[in-house]
């Protein structure tokens, strides 16, 4: 069975949001209904700073993989931070992660990005064996203020 790695379209989004919803519960938190709204119309935006990447197979959504684009001060190309990546339980463990990441690099590479980052949470054992496969941990540690 191959897998398709291909940008958003408006059709997807009844699959997004289900696998959405599984992502969230995952991390067990709750994303107000109305910034889901603003993340799909995002996604489809293509004057927005995110976007959105899907994995196919046999023309159902398994997968998908949320991105920013922005600017840093410490490079002078394009930033792409990998915020949501996930993937149907159903159909965990055939490479379907993997190549949602290959995909982003692949797509760096020729986009002229200056480097991809992302971040999970330290137990995260099952995402952090595929992860260290594309990149070495490094020692920052993350703050975060809510200002809302």
């Amino acid at each position: 069975m191959g897998t398709l790695i291909r940008d958003a379209k408006a059709a997807d989004e009844a699959s997004w949001r289900r696998l959405w919803a599984g992502y969230c519960g995952f991390y067990r938190s709750v994303v107000l209904p109305q910034v889901t709204d603003a993340t799909w119309r995002r996604i489809l935006d293509p004057g927005a700073s995110i976007f959105g990447r899907i994995a196919e197979q046999d023309g159902a959504v398994v997968g998908f993989a949320n991105c920013v684009m922005h600017e840093g001060t410490w490079a002078s190309g394009p930033i792409c931070y990998l915020e949501d990546l996930f993937v149907d339980p159903k159909v965990r463990g055939q490479g379907v992660g993997r190549l949602l990441l290959q995909d982003l690099v692949d797509l760096g590479k020729s986009r002229g990005w200056e480097y991809l980052y992302w971040h999970t949470q330290a137990g995260n054992a099952t995402a952090r064996r595929l992860y260290d496969r594309f990149a070495a941990v490094d020692d920052f540690v993350k703050y975060r203020v809510a200002l809302r």
